[in-house]
């Protein structure tokens, strides 16, 4: 391999990383050769920074310009008017927008009705997981159902093993169990290097709702 030097002309620099990138891409190409398998993958965002349920509606909008059919329940949010929801309802029918939450549980604080809503946004989300018609199913933040104990994590588990092979799940919200981290194809945890919430900076319109 050629070593960059100082006294290399343009020409020389071009060669050599054309030269790279074809043996680059050749490599690629051997790799790819070997992915063959086609399956609905069980997705879970997860970590302290954010971006997680942002990743998650990212997908969304990606299946839908592919013309899949998608379904969200919020297990948390659902009292917040946000963006995501206002945009989603312009997709009509090929949305199924379930808006099950009542606010963060030291904002209810009542541990039962906490509880029963996240067993009927779990029926809503068990039924599209489950069903032949969407193509993708996000469950915004029931990490965090599942962390408070208001949901077995066997039973969500049973659920994503019994999906349709094809169908897409994407779990957001932070302290994902150990359990599903293990059940899940792809896993990313979002760390938290700076946030404007610690210097004083209030939730901002656009950003995160």
């Amino acid at each position: 391999m050629t070593k960059i030097t100082d006294t290399m002309t343009e020409a020389e620099l071009d060669a050599r990383h054309a030269d790279k990138m074809r043996k680059k891409k050749a490599a690629r190409d051997k790799i790819l050769a070997t992915k063959t398998v086609e399956k609905g993958l069980v997705i879970v965002h997860t970590g302290k920074g954010k971006g997680k349920s942002t990743a998650a509606f990212g997908m969304v909008f990606r299946a839908l310009g592919n013309g899949m059919k998608v379904g969200v329940v919020q297990f948390v949010k659902g009292k917040w008017l946000t963006g995501e929801r206002k945009a989603l309802e312009a997709f009509g029918d090929k949305v199924t927008l379930a808006t099950m939450g009542e606010g963060f549980t030291w904002e209810t604080q009542d541990r039962q009705r906490d509880i029963a809503a996240a067993r009927a946004a779990w029926e809503a989300a068990r039924a599209m997981i489950g069903d032949d018609v969407h193509d993708l199913v996000v469950c915004d933040e029931l990490n965090i159902v599942l962390r408070y104990g208001y949901l077995p994590v066997a039973e969500v588990i049973d659920a994503l093993r019994h999906k349709p092979a094809m169908k897409h799940v994407v779990i957001t919200g932070r302290n994902a169990s150990d359990e599903l981290i293990e059940f899940a194809d792809l896993v990313t945890d979002m760390t938290m290097v700076k946030h404007p919430f610690r210097a004083g900076v209030k939730a901002q319109l656009g950003i995160e709702f």
